[in-house]
C-alpha cells in the first residue's frame, strides 16, 4: 500500500503566515442577513458608463478576441501617455514605460516582485489597503509598517519616514487619496517625502488608483516631483474613477528598466490584460471624462452627507478629501472596531469594516464607504444612531 499524503505540509510556510483578507470576513458573515445596508464595499456603485460599454461590445462583434501585446495595446498605452502629459505635465514612453495590467492589484504584485529580493525591507505606509502588506511578504520582502495619526489627518510625515528606514530599505507604498481613510497629500507635503527618498536612495511605489477622486484641490502625481520619475513606480487603474471594477485593467508606469523587469513577471504569469477591456479603457480615456466627473461630483455630496452624519451621531470622523471613504472613529463608544463593526452588523444590518483590518493605526476606527446611494447613506447613518443611542 503507497504511503498516504498530507497536502498540508507542502503548503509554503509564508502562506501560513498571512491571514485571509479581513474585508472579505464582512462581506461573508452579511451574506445571510436581509436587509443589509453595505458600507462595505470599496467599489462605485455606479454602472460602467454606456459609452464603454458599447465600445467594448462593438469590439467583439468584430471579432477582436485575441491576445495583445505582453505590454497591453499600443493605442492605449498613447492615450495613457497622451493622458499624463496633459493633466500632470510628465512623460512616458508608451513603447517601454507603460504596462498594461490585470487590475492594479496584479501591478502592485509584479512591480513588487520585479524590486524585491529575498531579505530586503518594503515600508508599508498604514492605515492601507490589505494587499500591501501580504505582496511584500509573497516577494520574499520584510513589510516595515509606518503607523500613521489621525491628528496628522492620517498623512506620511518626512520624519516618520525617516525613523523607518534602513540599510536594507528598498521601496517605500504609497497610497494617496488614500484606501481606508480617505486622507490626501498636498504638493508641499509629498516634497518633503521626496527630499527623504532621494536623500536615502529608495524606490517608491505610488498607487494613485483615487487620483481622480480628489475633492479640495487637484492631485499631485508623485512622479512629476522633481527628481521623482524615475524613482517612481506609478500604479492606476480604470476600477474607480470610470466605474469599471470588473474589466479588471489598470497600468504601470516606471523607467524601462523596471518596467521591463515588471514585463517579464506578468509575461510568465498572466500574459496580458483582457483586449476587450483594454478596448473599453482607450474609450474611457477618449470620451469618459464627463461620465466620470459627474460621478466624482455625486461622491462629494455624499462624503458631506456621511461625515456631517457620523459628526452629529457622536462618532468623531475628520473630513476625508480624497477616495470614497470616512474612517469614523468609535473609541468613545468603550468597543473595539472589530465589536463595533459586528454588533452593528447582527443588530442592525449595516456592513461597515473594523478599521484594524487595514493595520495597528486603524484600531478604533470603521471604514465606511460612501459609494452607495444618498438614499442608502441616510438609512444606513439612522441605523448606525439608533445602535449609539442603545449601548
Amino acid at each position: 500500500m503507497r504511503k498516504a499524503c498530507t497536502p498540508s505540509k507542502f503548503v509554503a510556510d509564508v502562506i501560513n503566515e498571512v491571514p485571509p483578507s479581513g474585508i472579505r470576513r464582512y462581506f461573508d458573515l452579511a451574506s445571510g442577513l436581509e436587509d443589509v445596508i453595505s458600507l462595505g464595499v470599496g467599489e462605485p456603485d455606479y454602472v460602467t458608463p454606456w459609452h464603454i460599454r458599447e465600445a467594448c461590445i462593438h469590439s467583439l462583434e468584430c471579432g477582436e478576441t485575441s491576445y495583445t501585446s505582453n505590454y497591453g495595446l499600443i493605442e492605449l498605452r498613447e492615450e495613457l501617455a497622451n493622458h499624463y502629459s496633459e493633466k500632470y505635465g510628465i512623460n512616458y514612453n508608451p513603447d517601454s514605460e507603460i504596462l498594461v495590467t490585470s487590475g492594479v492589484s496584479e501591478a502592485l504584485d509584479v512591480a513588487i516582485r520585479a524590486i524585491t529580493n529575498p531579505g530586503d525591507e518594503i515600508i508599508v505606509v498604514q492605515p492601507s489597503y490589505v494587499a500591501y502588506v501580504p505582496s511584500v511578504m509573497f516577494a520574499g520582502g520584510v513589510p516595515v509598517i509606518i503607523s500613521t495619526k489621525l491628528e496628522n489627518h492620517f498623512k506620511l510625515t518626512a520624519e516618520e519616514l525617516e525613523a523607518a528606514i534602513t540599510a536594507k530599505t528598498k521601496a517605500i507604498i504609497i497610497n494617496f487619496p488614500n484606501n481606508p481613510t480617505g486622507a490626501t497629500m498636498g504638493r508641499e507635503d509629498l516634497e518633503a517625502i521626496a527630499d527623504v527618498v532621494c536623500e536615502h536612495d529608495i524606490m517608491v511605489i505610488s498607487d494613485e488608483v483615487y487620483d481622480c477622486l480628489t475633492y479640495n484641490g487637484g492631485h499631485t502625481c508623485f512622479a512629476s516631483l522633481e527628481g521623482m520619475r524615475e524613482r517612481t513606480i506609478l500604479l492606476n487603474g480604470f476600477s474607480k474613477a470610470y466605474a469599471m471594477t470588473g474589466f479588471r485593467l489598470a497600468y504601470a508606469m516606471a523607467s524601462p528598466k523596471i518596467i521591463s523587469a515588471m514585463m517579464l513577471i506578468h509575461q510568465y504569469s498572466m500574459l496580458c490584460a483582457p483586449i476587450t477591456a483594454q478596448i473599453g479603457a482607450i474609450e474611457a480615456l477618449k470620451n469618459g471624462k464627463q461620465e466620470m466627473q459627474r460621478m466624482v461630483r455625486d461622491y462629494d455630496r455624499r462624503r458631506h452627507l456621511i461625515v456631517n452624519g457620523l459628526n452629529k451621531i457622536g462618532l468623531n470622523c475628520f473630513e476625508p478629501k480624497g477616495a470614497f471613504y470616512a474612517f469614523p472613529s468609535v473609541v468613545n463608544t468603550g468597543l473595539s472596531s472589530e465589536d463595533f463593526a459586528e454588533r452593528l452588523m447582527n443588530e442592525q444590518k449595516v456592513v461597515t469594516i473594523p478599521g484594524s483590518v487595514f493595520g495597528e493605526a486603524g484600531t478604533g476606527f470603521l471604514r465606511c464607504s460612501y459609494a452607495t446611494s444618498r438614499e442608502e447613506i441616510e438609512e444606513a447613518l439612522e441605523r448606525i444612531g439608533a445602535f449609539v443611542d442603545g449601548l
